[in-house]
Parts: C-alpha cells; structure tokens; sequence
C-alpha cells in the first residue's frame, strides 16, 4: 500500500516544493530520440539536491514509518505526562460527589493513596496512547495524500478543510481500534479501587471477568469521542497554519485548536469513563443517567489537559520532523488551472 501511495504523491498539491520545479518550467531541454541526447534535466539535478536536503522523499514509505514515529512520542509522552490531573478528571466523572473539583479531587487522592497513587494508570496510558499516535499521525499523511489524489488537484485546494476532516477521521478511526484496550484497562485503574493497581493485574482480571469483550465494549464511544477531537485538531491546526502564512500573525495555534478538541469531544469522554467503570452497562444508559449537566463534569480540567497536550504533542512531533529532515510542504497555494478558471490570471 505504502508503495502506491509513493506513487501517487509525487502529483498532489500538498508535496514539497522541489517537485513541482517540472510544472514550473524548470526543467532542461528533453533528449532528442533522432539525435544526440541533450543534456540533463535540472530537475534531476534539483531532485538530487533535494534527497540531499531532506531526509526522505515525500509520499515514501520512510517519510510515514517517521510520521508514525513522532506520533508515537509526541502522544505516548504528553498523555504519560499529564496522567495525575487525568486520573482527577476521570474520578470527577464517575463519582462527581465525592470529587467536586480538580483541587478537591488532588487533595483527596492524595490523602487516599499518597503521592504514588496519582501515577495510577500510567503503563496502559503510555503503551495505549503510543499506539494511538503511531495510527494518528501515521494513518493521518496516508490518507491525506490518498484522498487528495481522489479529489484532483483543483477539488484538493478548493475543499481542502473537508480533506483535513476526511483524513484525520479515517486516520483516527484506526487509532482507537489500537487504543481501546489500553484504555479500558487504564479506566479500571484509575476509578475502581480496590479492582487493580497495575496493567499487570488489571488486564488478565478483565479478560477473565468478561473476554476480550471487556477491551472493546468503549470502542464505539472513544470513536464519538476521539474522531470529532482529532479532526478538529488537525484541521484547525492546518487552516491556522495556513492563516499564519497569509497574515503572519504570532497565534498561539496549538493552543488554539486544543481548547475546541477538549469541548466537542467532552461529553463522548464522560460517557466512555462511567462505561468502563461499570460491567454490564450500555452507553444510552450511561447517557440518560448523567444527563445533559452531567456530561459536562470535569471540563475545566480537560481543558487544561487537552490544551497542554495538543501544544506539547504538536511540539515534539515537529521536533521529530526537524531532526530527521523531513520535508514539510507549505499551504497548497491555489493551482494555476484553477485561477484560469476563476478569473484571477489572464
């Protein structure tokens, strides 16, 4: 599959710069087959400075292997990293008498179980969310590519928002697939004492309660919950990209887009944490108990969590392009074509 993609995003509007030099009218004079051969394209000569410039090509097999690998630190760490206040908005949901607020519900886990207690499922967040950001990530410039190629290049420019919503919830949907038993097991932990204190513990006690059934009865929640999050995520943060190039304006994006992930996939994500919590129980059940007011327990801190995250997450991925030289094409610019059509150019 990978090998096909290759192929095809050698011709969308979203590749690198340096391989649309043909397009341009960069490139030498073509051999003559009746006569001596003319002399090397410049574009072979760019496409070679190119290699030199980039780690990899865009569209190659490589370039996604690294996507998918920034996305493995970029959402196995950050979501690590904030498991205390996570375990907070988690209790805060399922048992919203007790956990009042964020400081109550530190101050109370805390007493409860001593500083150790508020790294409660930490291994199953690492290892479920790494999976989920090798899918997101990864998954995300396959399908970006593929579904570009699908619309052509005008269509690609002119609905290019609907390609990044398209893309990303294509991308997710196999992400969570990746992720749900991680985060089943993590939802044990952290909101049913008593029930387990480790991944070790939990995951062979779930699978002998109730099969491997116990791993994905949330998948069909986390995709409620996960999808909207994820496309907001990447189409906010491509169309602030996009702005920012315009109008050069210092935005904090990631901030931005973090805060509109956090409110539409919140009520999905207090359903999913009472679904896990109890064995038995359906989502529209789930639903009708905590009510409209009750889905919205715990916003603040997903909020401060998801804001965090989506900032640190789109920081360390970056950082992983930078360090293997992966090239990183600019907004797709309007194609000639299609300002012909428009009336913009002669």
């Amino acid at each position: 599959m990978f090998l096909s993609v290759a192929h095809l995003a050698r011709a969308n509007p979203f590749n690198a710069p340096h391989l649309q030099l043909v397009q341009d009218g960069l490139a030498g004079p073509r051999s003559n087959p009746a006569g001596p051969p003319g002399p090397p394209r410049c574009s072979r000569k760019l496409a070679a400075a190119a290699v030199e410039e980039y780690g990899c090509e865009y569209g190659s097999a490589k370039l996604y292997a690294l996507c998918g690998f920034g996305g493995v630190l970029s959402c196995g760490l950050t979501h690590t990293a904030v498991v205390p206040l996570d375990l907070v908005k988690c209790r805060m949901q399922v048992d919203p008498q007790e956990y009042k607020g964020i400081f109550n519900g530190f101050s109370i886990t805390l007493k409860e179980d001593g500083v150790r207690g508020l790294a409660k499922g930490w291994a199953p967040t690492f290892i479920g969310y790494s999976m989920q950001g090798l899918c997101k990530f990864g998954f995300y410039e396959v399908f970006k590519v593929l579904y570009s190629n699908v619309l052509g290049e005008e269509n690609a420019c002119l609905w290019r928002t609907s390609l990044y919503l398209a893309a990303s919830a294509s991308a997710e949907f196999f992400a969570d697939i990746a992720l749900a038993p991680m985060e089943a097991a993590k939802f044990r932990i952290q909101t049913q004492p008593g029930y387990a204190n480790t991944l070790r513990d939990a995951a062979p006690k779930m699978c002998k309660e109730e099969g491997l059934k116990a791993f994905y009865k949330g998948v069909a929640l986390l995709w409620m919950r996960q999808i909207p999050y994820t496309m907001m995520k990447f189409a906010c943060f491509e169309r602030t990209v996009e702005a920012l190039y315009k109008f050069v304006l210092p935005k904090p994006r990631s901030c931005i887009a973090g805060v509109f992930c956090a409110i539409v996939s919140h009520p999905a994500d207090s359903v999913v944490s009472v679904l896990n919590k109890e064995k038995g129980s359906s989502a529209s059940l789930v639903l009708q108990r905590l009510g409209f007011r009750g889905v919205w327990k715990g916003l603040f801190a997903r909020i401060i969590m998801i804001g965090t995250l989506t900032a640190l997450q789109w920081f360390i991925y970056d950082s992983v392009k930078v360090y293997f030289r992966l090239p990183r094409p600019p907004p797709p610019e309007m194609p000639e074509s299609l300002k012909k059509k428009l009336g913009y150019t002669q």
